[in-house]
Parts: C-alpha cells; structure tokens; sequence
C-alpha cells in the first residue's frame, strides 16, 4: 500500500532533528516501509512523504513515532490500475 503524508513542522527543524529522521527511516525500513520519496515543499504544507508499507498496521505503528515538532495528514493512495480493477 501506498501512503502520502503531509508534513507541518511546529518548529524550525535543525540538523539533529533531520539526523533523527534519517535513522528512523532505517528504523522504518527493518519492519518493511520502503520510502518512494521525500519533498520539502512550498505551500499549505512544509514537506510530502511517500512510502508503501505491507499493510495499514505497519504504516500505523510508522507513523505514530513521528517526532513532536511535526503534525502530519496521512493519505492513502491507489494506483490507477488498481482503481481500474475495482472499476470493474
């Protein structure tokens, strides 16, 4: 499955903080998340996560280690083919 998150941070981020984000991606990684990407963005919202995760369990447990100087809006998202086959 596949998520977007959308990322405010309630503080400035600093380089320790972006340290800790890259080990809890590997943290992340050993229970089966695999990041497709991750944007800084212009806008509503600060940055946009992409990751697929075997199920809404894993993606859960993931984001809820997500570090307090953020709020984030998970999506889940669909490939076309997929809504394609339900389409049917």
């Amino acid at each position: 499955m596949i998520f977007i998150v959308l990322v405010r941070f309630r503080r400035k981020p600093t380089k320790a903080d972006q340290a800790e984000t890259s080990k809890t991606f590997a943290q992340q990684e050993k229970m089966g998340i695999k990041n497709i990407g991750v944007y800084w963005t212009f806008g509503r919202y600060d940055a946009v996560r992409i990751f697929e995760a075997p199920d809404e369990k894993v993606a859960l447990k993931a984001l809820t280690k997500a570090p307090e100087y953020v709020s984030t809006e998970t999506l889940v998202a669909l490939t076309r083919a997929d809504v394609d086959k339900l389409l049917e």
